[in-house]
């Protein structure tokens, strides 16, 4: 509190005092007129009465303008940091409880604020305020000079006693903003003389004070939790004599004990008055108790000693209410004999406290730690029961023991049985889970075979019947459905990039309309710009009458009304799970709808791509036929090891090799058996079953194996015809056993290390899947070839398309082709192609098959050997662009001849009634390439792309039917296209491909921003060519005169 504060107090205090000396000053006045009757021996009790009273009434109305004076102040409680730094020990008043005056029980006593003892006129006031006190008359005499008779030998007779109601100040209090209760800490041991009982005789209304329930309650909560409250129960037949202790007869309900403030700056916090109001109009006697316990005895072996002073005693004492202290006394005979508790000190006042909260009936056994607090040593007996197995000493210890161990095993017995019946019940819960999913699985399977069967069956007997109406078909009008799908499996088709670009590639398949009896469906993977369909129809339109991307004002054809493209809903449901389109068909209702009510009353079929076995489920939901092999034969014969088979069984010779290899053990085995017979091949090549384009082959190089010269040295030892004998070759075959597993781990090097990194990774997933092992030609000079077959439904084996590889710089993989082919004699290739044609035929193969073929020139005849090499049964990117030269130059491709022929323009005009003569044809020569890739080529939107080709001249020219076409496949990226040129001799083509090249990589390129691409490959690999053909043709004029 402020200094301001407490002089203002304490001079309203002094003020106070001063009027009680006047008052006192008149009182001693007064009692000099008493007459004292009898000489003496009577005294005038009326105006004694009268004087005391009229004292009485002053000293209550100044204490009550003090109170008001206090309770009106505003207090401000100090912070916490002030109180922490500026606290000392206040000296502590402890008045014996004898000392204060018994008085009713009116309402509960609440802990108020305490009133320093710096105040001593305060002191003196309180004392004042309490006649009873034995202090009041030696102060009234210290202080105003009288002396007061010995009103306690009064008897009860002469005077009749006045009912009051007054508040009993307390040595300690402390002021809570106006509430002043009765506040005893437990500390207080008494120091304070014995003094009687005296029943006020003063009359006064009581002070209004109000319970605290402002915001202060929450920060002096602390300090009146930690005073004492007590609450009073007395019967009002209990008296108390003069000469002995009276008996009480109460419940003290005692928080434990705190301490209170100490900070000495705060002081002010601790003034106020604190005392107890009393409404009940009866004056009863209350007797505080003390912590010292006037009534223990001791409890020896859990047995009490009847016969026991101190029991006897306490016994006496409390003899009215012996019948509740009895139960607890038994309960804690009983607890303390459990536990074997040697010795027990037992406070009577705590027991008879405790009997009291228990006063409703014992039926339930009281808990032990509160029957444990009416003892003086219940820490050393709490730590007894407390320590483990104390139960098991006491009384009835051995029987508790069996009872707690055999109440543990018939738990853990329980616990056991319960355990395993939920283990049997969740294994019985898992089996019939089980069960049945096992059950609706089967199921599922067995209808989905039915399913299958069924759309087998319904493909079949489609076949049948487009088999016999096959030529009928081919010379009406008839739709054909192209879904160019890559059924590969799962594995291959999440490893793909830009899969969907990938299914998009043969889009040229739209140039069918050529004939004017097809109508063409196409569905498309994934969605196309408008600038796209705007270049495909204008590509269609008269014969293909464009100039790159500006399109000429022509009379439309009627081409661009007999091809639609369509893009499965299913595509936007799934954009990243690499469905093929097959499937994506299958789950896109609406668009299948749309294409039965476009094919409705239309002879129809489909041709897909690689065989899928949704397939037969597409072509049985339209219920059209398919111009394919079953799915099971194709994936059987269009792998590796299957090509290999039909080309064994077509008597067409293959390179030496061995497929359907499986482990490593025969890998090594065929591997040593092959270089063994094939001495001089220099690389042997490592082919996957399933894969494609390159991508599952690796090579390794005899040159690195250190017994090879050795094995060539014993092979021109023995000869030729004696090599073969298979015990000459038994050494050499044993040393390449040995030295064959570490030569593949050091030298084998997978072509496209981006699919397979390295020869382990390669290895692993070649057994998994099988292979097959070839030899690579022995030549310095290959020339590969692809041909393009249609086996027909009705028998007969025709030839679409056929050109010469263009390969990348590993010389494995395909990037184009130059149409004709010119590195086999036509005759030659048609005695190929029909023999495999036949084959596959007999293995009940229809449709598109491409076959590849590698020649090369054996050095030691010098003779031209052509090598079956590859089979794919399905729809080649290659026949696909050659639908498109033959589209832009309205040509033909002569299969027999080997030639391309192209009709020349006729400029003259003729009269009607002439008759048109058949236009003369030209031989012209076309590079494909359909897989060329650039990543900067994203860059440019296709508008601008053809804008700066034709900057650059690059164009087709109609008239002339030579030029460049472009094909193009999505809108998104733009990093993949297809390019053709057509010129009247190779050479010319093959220029003005690697031209065209060469002038977009440079105008897309910097010589920071070179991308990925592989322009720069093939443009060598045109140049090696045209290298080469230089050097032929100079060789052919140097032999001529010599001939």
């Amino acid at each position: 509190m402020s200094d301001l504060l407490k002089n203002e107090e304490i001079a309203k205090l002094g003020a106070v005092l001063v009027e009680v000396q006047d008052d006192l000053r008149q009182l001693r006045c007064s009692l000099q007129k008493i007459t004292v009757g009898g000489g003496g021996r009577t005294l005038d009790i009326q105006a004694l009465d009268n004087a005391i009273r009229k004292t009485e009434s002053s000293i209550r109305k100044r204490a009550e303008d003090y109170l008001e004076t206090v309770n009106k102040q505003l207090l401000v409680l100090p912070s916490i940091e002030e109180l922490n730094k500026k606290t000392v020990k206040i000296p502590k008043w402890k008045p014996a409880l004898e000392s204060i005056p018994d008085v009713h029980q009116q309402r509960e006593g609440l802990a108020g604020p305490l009133l320093g003892e710096k105040h001593k006129s305060a002191v003196a006031m309180h004392l004042l305020c309490n006649p009873a006190h034995p202090n009041n008359r030696a102060i009234m005499h210290t202080k105003c000079g009288l002396s007061l008779p010995d009103v306690h030998k009064r008897s009860t007779n002469a005077t009749k006693q006045h009912k009051i109601t007054c508040p009993v100040m307390s040595l300690q209090a402390t002021e809570l903003k106006g509430l002043h209760i009765l506040a005893i800490p437990e500390e207080n041991t008494g120091n304070v003389p014995d003094t009687g009982v005296l029943p006020m005789l003063i009359q006064h209304k009581a002070a209004l004070l109000h319970p605290k329930k402002d915001s202060h309650s929450s920060k002096i909560g602390s300090r009146s939790s930690r005073v004492k409250q007590l609450r009073w129960k007395t019967k009002p037949e209990s008296t108390c004599s003069k000469d002995r202790e009276c008996t009480p007869l109460w419940v003290t309900k005692t928080p434990p004990p705190s301490t209170t403030s100490k900070s000495v700056d705060h002081g002010s916090m601790n003034k106020g008055n604190n005392g107890l109001i009393l409404k009940s109009p009866q004056n009863q006697l209350v007797q505080v108790p003390v912590n010292i316990s006037k009534f223990p005895f001791t409890i020896i072996n859990g047995r009490i000693n009847p016969m026991a002073v101190d029991f006897c005693h306490f016994k006496q004492s409390f003899s009215l209410c012996w019948s509740s202290v009895v139960y607890a006394l038994e309960a804690l005979e009983k607890l303390l004999r459990e536990f074997g508790v040697p010795l027990a000190k037992v406070s009577g006042e705590r027991l008879v406290e405790f009997c009291h909260g228990w006063d409703n009936g014992w039926n339930k056994s009281p808990p032990v730690i509160s029957l444990l607090s009416v003892l003086e040593n219940w820490e050393e007996v709490f730590n007894l029961v407390l320590r483990p197995g104390q139960r098991y000493k006491g009384e009835g210890g051995i029987e508790a023991a069996a009872i707690h161990i055999q109440s543990c095993w018939r738990r853990y017995v329980a616990r056991t049985a319960y355990l395993r019946y939920c283990r049997r019940k969740w294994a019985a819960g898992t089996i019939a889970i089980s069960w049945l999913m096992h059950a609706q699985m089967r199921r599922v399977r067995k209808a989905l075979q039915v399913r299958r069967f069924r759309q087998l069956e319904n493909y079949r007997s489609r076949a049948q019947h487009l088999a016999a109406n096959w030529k009928h078909i081919q010379s009406s009008k008839r739709t054909i459905i192209h879904i160019p799908s890559l059924g590969y499996s799962q594995n291959q088709r999440l490893n793909l990039k830009g899969f969907d670009i990938l299914q998009n590639i043969q889009i040229s398949r739209l140039c069918d309309v050529r004939d004017e009896n097809v109508e063409v469906i196409y569905i498309c993977p994934r969605h196309l710009g408008e600038d796209i369909l705007h270049y495909y129809t204008s590509l269609l339109k008269c014969d293909g009458a464009t100039d790159g991307f500006d399109t000429r004002t022509t009379e439309s054809s009627s081409s661009i009304r007999r091809f639609i493209i369509l893009t499965p809903e299913a595509v936007d449901y799934f954009p990243t799970h690499s469905m093929c389109l097959s499937t994506l068909l299958k789950y896109s209702p609406r668009t299948l709808k749309r294409i039965r009510n476009l094919i409705q009353g239309k002879q129809a079929y489909i041709v897909g791509g690689v065989a899928h076995v949704d397939d037969l489920a597409v072509a049985d939901e339209l219920g059209l036929p398919i111009l394919g092999p079953e799915p099971a034969i194709a994936q059987l014969y269009s792998t590796k090891s299957g090509g290999r088979r039909i080309f064994t069984g077509a008597e067409v010779e293959v390179p030496p090799g061995q497929g359907d290899i499986y482990s490593l053990n025969q890998l090594h085995e065929t591997l040593a058996e092959l270089m063994t017979q094939n001495t001089d091949v220099q690389r042997w090549l490592f082919k996957m079953d399933s894969e494609h384009g390159g991508r599952g082959i690796a090579y390794c190089d005899v040159c690195h194996l250190s017994c090879y010269n050795w094995a060539l040295q014993e092979c021109h030892r023995y000869g030729p015809e004696l090599w073969n004998t298979k015990w000459i070759q038994e050494s050499v075959l044993l040393r390449y056993l040995d030295e064959i597993p570490e030569w593949l781990a050091r030298n084998a090097r997978p072509t496209k290390t981006s699919c397979y990194p390295n020869w382990a990774c390669f290895l692993k997933t070649f057994l998994r899947q099988g292979g097959v092992v070839e030899a690579y030609p022995p030549s310095d000079s290959i020339t590969c070839l692809t041909v393009d077959l249609l086996l027909e439904p009705g028998g007969e084996v025709t030839m679409l398309s056929c050109g010469d590889q263009l390969h990348s710089s590993c010389h494995l993989e395909a990037l184009g082709s130059t149409v004709p082919q010119t590195s086999v004699h036509p005759e030659t290739l048609q005695s190929i192609y029909m023999r495999v044609g036949q084959a596959c035929r007999q293995r009940l193969i229809v449709g598109y098959v491409s076959l590849d073929l590698a020649t090369f020139l054996n050095r030691n005849t010098m003779e031209q050997k052509v090598w079956a090499i590859d089979l794919d049964l399905t729809y080649s990117d290659q026949l696909a662009m050659t639908q498109m030269l033959l589209m832009m130059t309205g040509g033909t491709l002569n299969c027999r001849t080997g030639c391309l022929e192209v009709p020349v323009p006729i400029r003259e005009k003729y009269c009607e009634h002439q008759i048109v003569a058949k236009p003369p044809v030209v031989n012209c020569y076309a590079v494909i390439g359909s897989h060329l890739f650039h990543s900067n080529l994203s860059m440019l939107y296709h508008y601008v792309f053809f804008k700066m080709c034709k900057a650059h001249g690059i164009g087709f020219n109609i008239k002339k039917k030579q030029g460049t076409v472009f094909a193009l496949y999505d809108s998104s990226e733009r990093c993949s296209i297809g390019m053709i040129t057509v010129s009247e001799d190779l050479q010319g083509a093959l220029l003005t491909f690697a031209r065209n090249l060469s002038l977009i990589h440079q105008e897309i390129s910097s010589s920071k921003t070179q991308g990925e691409t592989n322009f720069k490959e093939l443009i060598k690999k045109i140049e090696d060519i045209l290298q080469m053909t230089t050097q032929n043709k100079l060789r052919a004029l140097e032999d001529k005169p010599v001939a």
